[in-house]
């Protein structure tokens, strides 16, 4: 081994009759501050490097900066974890079945999701009490112009007519006041998902799962308190673009394509975009496989409105 230089190469390990044992590659440690030059295009390379302090970060998600190692092994699940983890949403689950099951009712108990607000003081929040009808509930733009009118046979629901400026505002206010610690409205949610929707469907061919996961690696981050409005776009880039590499079997080309859209559509710099894929796998708890349960809600919305 000493005689060979395997810094750049493989290692393949075979026993005495030429039987295949093992393959590995020897990557050196290096400890850095700073993401260095991003390889964007083949043999384009952009100028500079960029410093994790530039980037605009997510409140509670450390990075490591100023020499500083960071372990986010508490994310990581065991190997034998994922046989007890079932109907998950990824690459290798195919279209036709979620076009094959039944579009049953959404759910209706939303209780436990609106009864209090999110713990702001937990670094990464807890996804285990997700909802994904909270942020698409039809009885948000309601507001206090609804009344209910309870007879003995039958109950209805009486909706005022009002301006949609005036019933815009009291959402957000609503919204606020139930979810104080989420720093944009949920107007401006809602907005940044139709452009979302818009860019990946329409602009980039993807298909609904993939956008409804994009929806919910989105809304977790919103419902933590980690959007803000300095980068909200960032957080809506990097969702679709890690829904798509998850959720898609892309190719280079394709991968390219779907960057110089977000890079266009969203106004974003391509560099703080790939740059900022990092922190938000990070806020993500690095669960980028969803249950179906998580997924399917979206994805009835998106099929139904297609």
């Amino acid at each position: 081994m000493r005689q060979h230089d395997t810094r750049n190469g493989r290692i393949v390990l075979i026993s005495g009759r030429r039987s295949f044992c093992s393959i590995f590659s020897v990557l050196p440690y290096r400890d850095s501050t700073q993401v260095g030059d991003l390889k964007l295009d083949g043999g384009r390379q952009s100028a500079g490097a960029v410093s994790l302090k530039e980037i605009i970060g997510l409140e509670g998600v450390e990075l490591g900066a100023d020499g500083k190692t960071v372990s986010y092994t508490q994310f990581l699940l065991p190997t034998n974890a994922f046989g007890a983890r079932r109907n998950t949403i990824d690459s290798t689950s195919s279209f036709s079945q979620f076009r094959n099951l039944s579009h049953r009712s959404l759910s209706t108990g939303r209780a436990s999701s609106t009864q209090g607000s999110l713990d702001t003081g937990s670094d990464l929040g807890d996804f285990m009490d997700y909802d994904p009808n909270l942020l698409d509930d039809p009885q948000w733009p309601c507001g206090k112009h609804k009344r209910v009118l309870i007879f003995p046979s039958y109950m209805t629901t009486v909706i005022d007519y009002v301006k949609p400026s005036d019933l815009k505002k009291d959402m957000n206010e609503t919204f606020k006041e139930k979810f104080p610690h989420i720093k944009l409205t949920l107007s401006k949610i809602r907005s940044l998902k139709r452009e979302m929707r818009k860019l990946a469907q329409e602009d980039c061919g993807l298909e609904e799962p993939t956008v409804a996961m994009a929806f919910v690696y989105f809304e977790k981050l919103a419902l933590t308190g980690k959007l803000s409005k300095q980068n909200r776009k960032l957080c809506a880039g990097a969702c679709v673009l890690l829904a798509a590499k998850i959720g898609s079997d892309l190719k280079k080309h394709e991968v390219k394509h779907l960057i110089d859209k977000l890079e266009e559509k969203f106004r974003l710099n391509r560099r703080e975009l790939i740059a900022f894929e990092f922190p938000v796998l990070v806020a993500l708890e690095f669960a980028l496989h969803l249950p179906e349960h998580e997924v399917m809600p979206h994805y009835r919305r998106l099929v139904q409105s297609s």
